[in-house]
């Protein structure tokens, strides 16, 4: 893989076998957390300066050892996959905490797909009207400090250990009253609101863990509630049917507040609009009260017309690929003209060019990422069908691969057989890997799989990722340099954040 370094010394270790060790070491803590640590010692010096999104490990070695003092701490609650559906106890650590979630105004955000993207627009769109942001969304792609972010950056390692410090106490008091100890992300979703309150920020965008109505974010009461679009994921725990599931998204709607409906299936959007008359919240559709009027493929991204609230945004560029970008775009633009009250009590559209700057500002690291060229490797974190979908449809829009190869490696509680469908149009060969999280299925079950939707010429097993990585490379170069070859790195975020690692990001 030629963006590692040549092993030109003897005497010096192999950083991937670094990197595997250090992660089989771990054990005893969460693996996405192992992972972070793992990738940054091994592997830090190979990319240049990080990504102001993406941080790595702290420089400072005291530092470094208190973040990773914190992570440990952390790691041994219950972990994002385990729920107890209530939100008491998330309450009972704001009540303690003096309600830090009520100081300032939010807007809240849920969905099945699009959720994180759509927060980063939504911030960025703020960010240019000059307020003050703050971000909180899930899961990491590298680092756990990424979740809480102000001013559209994630926040220090310093600030972040000082947060935790700071309510650990409190933590502890609750953890003390209740049934069940505080979970991994009720702490952190306390956390991010007491950074906010102590900031203090303008407005909070927060997007939900899973589902909406038990969801430990669901103790604001946001203004403007965002729901993307919704489809079939984590069924053992929010229902079977994208109409089901939506009842526990709506969860999320306040009285009186406006909600911002990106297209639905019919079940899903009967279902949010019943609520939104249960709690006389004014709704915005797309495709009715806003929506992309127009799209085409640019350097780098896409150049659009949007239709918002308070009229027509045109020539905005967003430095992201795929229709499904632009429809979050929409969706990001309406939620904002929502919270300045455009379309109600104001009037008229937003300044134009300050939307045009903000779109051209967003990033989105793992969605839809080029992280290497000749040949060209792309990044998505693609991690359910109609995830799995809507990336296909836009690397066919964005790149004219003559060739391209899957790295996927996906988690076993996943669709993953609908999500290997998705992608069996566009991959010439897939590459089937795992990553290092507890929740990754087996390369060999992975494969199993992945031969009957691909037939078992065009599957190849390598269940370490690195050795996968290489492996589609060399495949994608099989034609030759210019043949147009490509790799696309997919299956589950922590896949996604394993070979940004690997690959020299952050």
């Amino acid at each position: 893989m030629s963006d590692l370094p040549p092993d030109d010394s003897s005497e010096r270790p192999d950083p991937l076998d670094a990197f595997e060790e250090i992660i089989a070491e771990e054990t005893d803590r969460d693996p996405d957390l192992a992972v972070i640590e793992a990738g940054s010692r091994t592997l830090r010096t190979q990319g240049g300066p990080p990504s102001a999104d993406v941080p790595a490990r702290p420089e400072d070695p005291e530092v470094d050892k208190a973040l990773r003092e914190v992570e440990q701490e952390l790691a041994t609650r219950w972990g994002e996959t385990k729920l107890e559906p209530s939100v008491s106890r998330i309450a009972a650590l704001m009540d303690v905490l003096g309600d830090p979630q009520r100081s300032y105004p939010s807007i809240h955000i849920t969905g099945t797909n699009g959720k994180t993207s759509t927060a980063r627009m939504i911030e960025a769109l703020l960010g240019a009207f000059d307020l003050r942001t703050g971000r909180y969304t899930s899961p990491h792609v590298q680092s756990v400090t990424e979740r809480i972010s102000l001013d559209g950056h994630p926040v220090s390692a310093e600030r972040f250990i000082e947060t935790y410090r700071d309510v650990q106490p409190y933590v502890d008091m609750v953890d003390a009253q209740q049934e069940y100890r505080l979970s991994f992300f009720e702490v952190l979703t306390g956390m991010a609101y007491a950074a906010f309150a102590d900031a203090p920020v303008d407005v909070a965008v927060v997007e939900v863990g899973m589902g909406g109505a038990w969801d430990a974010t669901n103790v604001i009461d946001a203004d403007v509630a965002v729901i993307t679009p919704i489809d079939l994921d984590h069924t053992d725990r929010l229902g079977s049917t994208t109409g089901e599931i939506a009842t526990e998204k709506a969860g999320i709607i306040k009285d009186d507040a406006t909600v911002v409906l990106a297209q639905q299936p019919v079940d899903a959007a009967q279902v949010v609009l019943k609520t939104s008359v249960r709690k006389n919240a004014t709704v915005a559709r797309e495709g009715l009260e806003f929506g992309v009027l127009s799209r085409q493929v640019a350097v780098g991204g896409q150049m659009l017309t949007l239709r918002g609230l308070g009229g027509e945004y045109e020539e905005v560029y967003l430095p992201l690929h795929g229709a499904h970008q632009a429809h979050n775009a929409a969706v990001a633009l309406a939620a904002v003209e929502a919270f300045f009250g455009v379309g109600g009590a104001r009037s008229g559209p937003l300044d134009v060019e300050t939307v045009r700057r903000a779109f051209a500002s967003v990033s989105s690291p793992g969605r839809m990422e080029v992280v290497r060229s000749s040949p060209t490797v792309v990044l998505d974190a693609a991690h359910n069908p109609a995830g799995a979908r809507v990336t296909a449809e836009a690397i066919r829009e964005a790149f004219d691969f003559s060739r391209l190869i899957g790295v996927v490696g996906a988690s076993g509680d996943k669709n993953v057989r609908g999500l290997l469908e998705a992608f069996e149009p566009i991959f010439a060969e897939i590459v089937v890997t795992q990553n290092s999280s507890h929740r990754a299925m087996n390369a060999d079950e992975l494969a199993a799989i992945a031969v009957e939707v691909f037939g078992e010429e065009r599957v190849q097993v390598e269940p370490r990722l690195p050795d996968a990585l290489e492996a589609a490379i060399t495949l994608a170069e099989e034609e030759g340099e210019f043949a147009g070859g490509g790799v696309l790195v997919t299956g589950s975020v922590i896949t996604v954040g394993e070979a940004r690692l690997l690959l020299g990001k952050g």
